[in-house]
């Protein structure tokens, strides 16, 4: 017999366990937690005030898109009569906001191109240049998205005046080329392109910024081992920057396209406040159907139609955000 054979056993002994706590300190089931309610009661401010600000005026167009609303019903000579869908009917049967509804989307489709162009050149330009440089440009992006509006609008006029200006004395330096007297606003797609600078001149800050905060989520890793694979700048852009930045760009993009669509200042005051019909697009056309004409029903029927049309641009950038978190 062995030493191990003849050895008594050690019994351990049972861990011990904690005491239960007091029935009071028991989590109740179905007793809902405390912390949910904290970031509705966080939001409520904000809500409240966006009822007040934007609900009652949503609510108001609602109603007199479907009313017969002109001058004597505005001053209480006659009562608001209810029309039903006739407001809706004669807009959606007249040719002119057809026209418009497809000036304003190729209006708000080559502005949206060319500011998201423009802006990822530039923020990946913006990788590439020393430090000092960099800030510079991104105090220029700045203030230049900071300009008020009517005041890069005045300045644009002033670049592109017939008599005296810039753009058109610049172009006439060049070899065959004689613009001094050129009025860009004579006929309506050169106006438009004009306007669409300036609207572009105004996004692509924003655009660049954003997207150069986006380029420094890119790992560097993935990069450079896209270079040992043998792929070159456009490949690494295409199959590395892109899939990382791609959220990003969806944002910008339906951002963009709500911007460019709901533009109203910049075609007015361009237009010294009486945009020609060529130069009409949704938000003018229904403010000139408002407030020239008198009709307000039609014109609140304008832009309700308006809103309906950027609630599906919503629509589909929620679809695209949702698919995106899908795949990750």
């Amino acid at each position: 017999m062995s030493a191990a054979d003849t050895t008594t056993p050690v019994k351990v002994p049972p861990p011990r366990q904690a005491p239960p706590p007091p029935a009071d300190e028991r989590p109740r089931a179905g007793r809902p937690s405390g912390g949910s309610a904290v970031p509705w009661l966080l939001l409520a401010p904000c809500l409240l005030i966006l009822v007040l600000v934007m609900g009652y005026p949503l609510a108001r167009l609602v109603t007199l898109s479907f009313q017969k609303f002109g001058q004597s019903q505005l001053w209480g000579f006659q009562p608001a009569e209810s029309v039903g869908f006739d407001n809706f009917a004669k807009v959606l049967g007249d040719g002119e906001f057809w026209t418009v509804v497809v000036r304003t989307i190729v209006f708000a489709a080559g502005a949206v191109v060319f500011t998201m162009v423009a802006g990822m050149a530039i923020a990946l330009l913006l990788q590439r240049v020393s430090g000092w440089l960099k800030v510079l440009i991104n105090i220029v992006l700045v203030a230049s998205w900071g300009m008020p509006v009517i005041v890069a609008t005045t300045v644009f006029k002033w670049l592109f005046d017939s008599d005296y200006g810039v753009f058109n004395a610049l172009l006439s330096k060049l070899p065959g080329v004689e613009m001094i007297g050129h009025n860009w606003f004579a006929s309506g797609p050169e106006g438009l392109a004009v306007i669409m600078l300036l609207v572009v001149w105004g996004a692509v800050p924003f655009v660049v910024i954003t997207l150069s905060a986006g380029l420094t989520q890119v790992p560097k890793e993935l990069e450079e081992a896209a270079r040992l694979d043998g792929a070159g700048s456009w490949g690494v852009f295409r199959y590395v920057t892109l899939p990382v930045l791609k959220p990003i760009i969806v944002m910008l993009t339906t951002l963009s396209v709500i911007w460019d669509m709901g533009v109203f200042p910049q075609v007015f005051v361009m237009r010294n406040g009486h945009p020609e019909p060529e130069f009409q697009v949704l938000n003018t056309y229904s403010y000139d159907r408002a407030f020239v004409v008198n009709d307000y029903a039609q014109g609140s029927a304008i832009a309700l139609i308006t809103v309906l049309l950027l609630l599906g641009v919503v629509a589909v950038y929620m679809r695209q955000m949702l698919k995106i978190g899908d795949v990750e």
